[in-house]
């Protein structure tokens, strides 16, 4: 008795999310160490397809970086990055497009299995993602001129989950590789989504091994100058800030390889993380 008076507890706290949420767009990116462990992707893609059955209308943005090193490793070819992006040159390309090809058909078969309506796809796809190259030192990485909203809000309309691979497409049908933080938080900005919830591997942002739970954008920027906030998670916190800046009301980097983080965080009085705001107390 006492199990079930817990769980029916747990219902009754996620209410009043389900209901500020119900109807809203929730952009969520996974990869990373996150996406490495079979039950963790389990878990999180159970996640979205619950979050669709309560009225919440998920999308997946995906990376593949582990991935995609271990792919280009078998074919003799060394991961380079600058400023933590991927070198990309035509080699490279082609692995990327063919690794994010098998995640995002994996990740849609698990939604399947939990009973959502997933599909597949690439920012190439009806030119969803238009970019310019970034910098010719980088190679093939895009950078994103603009989102296609409309085939997006369609597929919502009719209940798909769109599970997204970060590729963008130029004027000339040339393909480029995105960092996946940075494609989360366009679509996030151009779908006027109400939450970003990036899962990485990691609390959040730490300060002397401490929880951050709540950062304005000033609060934000003024860690990354004293470099508290450093290296592969600045390009998270930015990405974060983008989002709110231009509108989203909060964005979250919470840790992916706690089991059920995504529900954890939306559904849950103390939520979990570190959320970004653009100014305020963080009340939930």
């Amino acid at each position: 008795m006492r199990q079930l008076k817990q769980k029916v507890s747990t219902l009754i706290e996620a209410l009043p999310y389900i209901r500020k949420y119900s109807g809203k767009i929730v952009v969520i990116k996974f990869g990373g160490k996150a996406m490495i462990k079979p039950a963790l992707i389990r878990s999180m893609m159970q996640d979205v397809v619950l979050l669709k059955h309560v009225g919440i209308n998920p999308i997946v943005v995906h990376g593949g970086g582990p991935e995609i090193n271990d792919a280009m490793k078998k074919a003799n070819l060394k991961p380079s990055f600058v400023n933590g992006l991927r070198v990309t040159d035509k080699a490279t390309m082609e692995i990327v497009d063919d690794v994010f090809e098998s995640i995002n058909l994996m990740l849609c078969n698990l939604a399947k299995k939990f009973g959502g309506k997933p599909i597949s796809i690439s920012g190439r796809d009806h030119k969803l993602i238009l970019v310019k190259q970034k910098d010719a030192q980088l190679g093939f990485v895009g950078e994103i001129k603009k989102i296609n909203t409309e085939i997006l809000l369609s597929l919502i309309d009719d209940d798909y989950i769109p599970v997204i691979s970060p590729i963008g497409v130029d004027k000339d049908n040339q393909i480029y590789n995105i960092n996946a933080d940075t494609a989360a938080s366009a679509l996030t900005i151009a779908l006027n989504a109400e939450k970003l919830t990036i899962l990485t591997d990691v609390e959040g942002v730490l300060e002397k091994g401490k929880l951050l739970a709540h950062l304005t954008i000033r609060q934000a920027k003024k860690k990354i100058r004293q470099n508290i906030i450093s290296s592969g998670m600045i390009p998270k916190v930015e990405a974060c800030m983008d989002a709110v800046k231009s509108g989203c009301p909060k964005a979250h980097l919470i840790n992916g390889t706690i089991k059920h983080s995504v529900l954890i965080e939306i559904f849950t009085d103390k939520g979990i993380g570190t959320e970004i705001v653009k100014n305020g107390n963080g009340i939930r």
